[in-house]
């Protein structure tokens, strides 16, 4: 998957799910790797961080 497809996928998760989206992309992340497929975890894990980055810092 691209970087653009995954910024695209990001997006779309964050604005349908919102924060919840992130550990979504984990979980799934999570799913793929018990069931063998490693590539497909990696590119959730890919989401999930180009979800943090678009949800910027933690505000305190």
């Amino acid at each position: 998957m691209s970087e653009t497809q995954i910024h695209a996928v990001a997006r779309q998760m964050l604005e349908m799910h919102g924060p919840a989206a992130i550990a979504q992309a984990s979980q799934k992340a999570l799913s793929c790797e018990s069931d063998g497929e490693s590539e497909e975890a990696r590119e959730w894990r890919h989401i999930a961080d180009a979800m943090k980055l678009m949800r910027g810092p933690h505000q305190s």
